[in-house]
């Protein structure tokens, strides 16, 4: 029996777990995970990224261990040279934050005594944060599709080392932001070990097929090892950064629509 005299206790709906869970809660919880990262990436005074995609199956003694030894030393030399800008942190290597290739790319920025970004995703297996990534920049994702946002509106540059279906994932959704000009800057996006890459994925095919023009093909620079991949990034990343920090992409809408909402 409730009696006017005693005030109910009730938490703030925010507070209130239950309902956070909830089918009824998911866009709070598609929310929290653009605004929270966004939130971090500011206090650390993240600038930009450098992205790693590879599979986390890849073992350093493995059948394709070369992979991982480059992805290493690709990033312990990306982290070096990014220190010596100036301003926030600049190029700062990022990956999925689990293992194999993702390990390695937080390794090798380790290795160099820099921060390091792992965003990682719950799933039933093979994904748990390595010990690499920076303790500060370490977050868990539910949603593919925020993850994805995060990878691709902070990367100034993309490097796809041999994977299965995640990194074909990641990679053609990068590669389709490219190609249909949806983000207002440029990804420099290097596809590492032609050899694996041509038996996985028939490009050309896709031209003599008219599924692409062939002009598409520019948007993929492939690379087969650490001195060519560090310096083509060297020499073609921008130097000159935004001010706004981190200097997230913005969307890229037809002018039509542009001018129709300001009439």
């Amino acid at each position: 029996m409730n009696h006017p005299d005693r005030p109910i206790a009730a938490e703030p709906a925010y507070h209130n777990q239950i309902f956070l869970d909830s089918d009824d809660g998911r866009p709070l919880r598609i929310l929290a995970e653009y605004l929270e990262p966004l939130y971090r990436l500011k206090r650390e005074g993240i600038h930009d990224t450098i992205v790693f995609f590879g599979s986390a199956r890849m073992k350093e003694d493995g059948p394709l261990g070369r992979y991982y030894k480059d992805a290493r030393l690709l990033a312990r030399l990306l982290t070096e040279w990014s220190r010596d800008l100036a301003g926030s942190k600049r190029f700062v290597i990022c990956s999925g934050g689990g293992g194999g290739i993702m390990e390695a790319a937080n390794r090798g920025a380790a290795d160099a005594g820099g921060s390091t970004i792992g965003f990682n995703i719950g799933l039933p297996h093979e994904q748990r944060p390595n010990p690499y990534v920076t303790p500060s920049l370490l977050f868990e994702f539910h949603y593919f599709f925020m993850r994805k946002l995060w990878f691709s509106h902070l990367a100034r540059a993309l490097i796809v080392f041999p994977g299965g279906f995640g990194t074909l994932d990641e990679f053609m959704e990068m590669l389709t932001l490219a190609q249909t000009e949806k983000i207002d800057r440029e990804i420099l996006i290097l596809l590492y070990g032609s050899e694996y890459w041509k038996e996985v994925i028939n490009f050309d095919s896709l031209v003599k097929h008219e599924m692409i023009d062939a002009e598409d093909m520019n948007l993929i620079h492939r690379v087969d090892n650490v001195q060519t991949a560090f310096e083509f990034l060297k020499n073609r990343l921008p130097k000159g950064k935004e001010e706004v920090c981190p200097a997230i992409a913005k969307a890229k809408f037809s002018k039509p629509r542009i001018e129709e909402a300001t009439r």
